[in-house]
């Protein structure tokens, strides 16, 4: 959904989200499997040093590297092309536009809504 008419531009939480994105996939690949770094680097010949790195962050691999480390633990990626969605980017736009006393008594509401089911238990 498009709340913006013109070129899609990635605002700071989406640039975050595509950042991780490699990480937290491998990572995802290996508790679905219940593999260890060690594993997954032995069936896909990929040093654990390297995992490790792409799973922190510090590295970004390349797609043919990522779908190798993904293969090692019996999995592959699927990907499907859909319209840029700028729901946060629009989220991100807002908060940068906020005063910051607005933003104070959003995340007290935001902490008072969190809080509240839990004390119902």
């Amino acid at each position: 959904m498009r709340y913006h008419p013109g070129m899609a531009t990635m605002g700071p939480t989406t640039t975050c989200y595509t950042e991780r994105f490699a990480g937290n996939l491998a990572r995802l690949a290996r508790a679905q499997t219940g593999m260890s770094q060690r594993d997954v680097a032995a069936r896909s010949g990929v040093a654990q040093s390297v995992i490790a790195a792409i799973e922190s962050g510090t590295r970004q691999p390349s797609w043919p590297l990522l779908c190798r480390i993904l293969a090692g633990a019996d999995l592959e990626p699927r990907v499907q092309l859909a319209s840029y969605d700028d729901h946060d980017d629009v989220l991100d736009r807002r908060a940068t536009n906020f005063p910051e006393a607005h933003r104070t008594a959003e995340r007290a509401r935001d902490h008072a809504l969190a809080v509240a089911p839990a004390a119902g238990r």
